[in-house]
């Protein structure tokens, strides 16, 4: 995974909280959860990723303890 030393890797693809249910800790709670899962299955890091316009994400990533590694940019081709 993008930045990342070792392998596997959790990578979290996504986490949504419910407005009405935000800044109760849920997040926090279902990163731990993934975290804990990820440590029995021997993975060492823990990845996700968001856009660079996505400012909130990128804020609730910090805050969870996410640290910025790299940002990529992403081509396809159509065939």
């Amino acid at each position: 995974v993008n930045g990342c030393d070792s392998s596997p890797v959790v990578f979290l693809e996504g986490i949504f909280v419910l407005p009405s249910f935000r800044q109760r800790g849920v997040a926090k709670q279902l990163i731990a959860a993934v975290q804990r899962w990820g440590t029995n299955k021997g993975c060492r890091e823990m990845a996700s990723d968001t856009s660079p316009e996505n400012t909130i994400s990128q804020k609730v990533h910090q805050a969870l303890g996410f640290e910025e590694t790299e940002r990529v940019i992403f081509y396809r081709k159509r065939c």
